[in-house]
């Protein structure tokens, strides 16, 4: 639960440095400015304490990356343009848990117990009642179907994604390795990069030029959400995909967006609806007793 719970902080806080540094220089540039600093920072551990890339599942990791990393967070994006944050990380983080708790149950043989399941769903429960779109939606029909369809797609590598990097730890233990986060988060980001940096090629002309003398205040933002989000946020992820059920890390994982709310709330001063922080705490509460029941 400690990996978590602490992938849930930094990743709410990656939430909040990316949002400024992309309304600074916009989020296809920052995605990849951030995304290369974290490969930096967690290539310099990997070839200095890790393994490098020569672990016995790097295969594995670089998969999980693509399919994470790589697609995942692109139809993340695509689904944001259209249908924005809330609809966008309902989706993605309430069908991914259960998608990968299904998908290492049948691959990987690895169950969970009843009360397990019970608290998982309590949690996403509170996390689709914080976040559930207000009505009134101005959306044109067309645009929110391809929106929620970009936000399955996104869902599915999240969730994929995890699972095959429960499977490349597996892989790692049967050839007598154990893999550090920071290295299992170095291998996928690599492939990660590849598909940010072939997205940025494509839309990179879409996006306004950045306002003369903005940059020195971008780059503290982009640098934050490095740190927070691709490198000690997915190596401290990584950690608990190694050491704990999908089923389990993947419900608390999906909290970041309420936690990010709060965040929001006590830097800016914008205060969460009512049934927002409803759906936190039962969404808190959900983690409290999942937490009891795997002690």
């Amino acid at each position: 639960m400690i990996p978590a719970l602490l992938t849930t902080l930094l990743w709410s806080c990656s939430s909040v440095c990316a949002a400024r540094s992309a309304k600074l220089v916009g989020g296809i540039t920052a995605n990849l400015l951030r995304m290369l600093i974290a490969a930096v920072l967690l290539g310099v551990w990997a070839h200095t304490f890790g393994h490098g890339l020569n672990s016995a599942a790097h295969w594995w990791f670089f998969a999980s990356g693509l399919v994470g990393f790589g697609f995942g967070d692109v139809a993340m994006f695509a689904s944001l343009q259209r249908i924005g944050p809330r609809l966008t990380m309902l989706l993605t983080h309430c069908i991914a848990a259960p998608l990968a708790t299904v998908t290492e149950w049948l691959w990987l043989d690895s169950k969970l117990g009843l009360p397990q399941i019970l608290c998982a769903v309590l949690i996403l429960i509170g996390v689709a009642l914080a976040l559930a779109p207000d009505r009134g939606s101005e959306i044109p029909r067309r645009t929110f179907w391809i929106g929620v369809l970009f936000g399955i797609f996104s869902a599915m590598g999240q969730g994929f994604g995890s699972v095959l990097s429960r499977k490349a730890n597996f892989v790692a233990e049967a050839a007598g390795q154990s893999v550090d986060g920071g290295t299992a988060a170095y291998e996928r980001i690599l492939a990660g990069i590849i598909i940010s940096f072939l997205f940025f090629l494509f839309l990179r002309k879409r996006e306004e030029k950045p306002a003369p003398g903005i940059w020195p205040l971008a780059w503290g933002w982009i640098i934050a959400n490095a740190l927070a989000g691709p490198s000690v946020g997915v190596a401290v992820y990584q950690w608990g995909v190694a050491t704990t059920h999908t089923g389990i890390l993947m419900p608390v994982v999906a909290t970041v967006p309420v936690v990010t709310q709060l965040l929001v709330w006590w830097m800016d001063g914008q205060r969460p609806t009512a049934r927002t922080l409803l759906g936190g705490a039962v969404a808190v509460a959900g983690v409290i007793a999942l937490k009891s029941v795997t002690a």
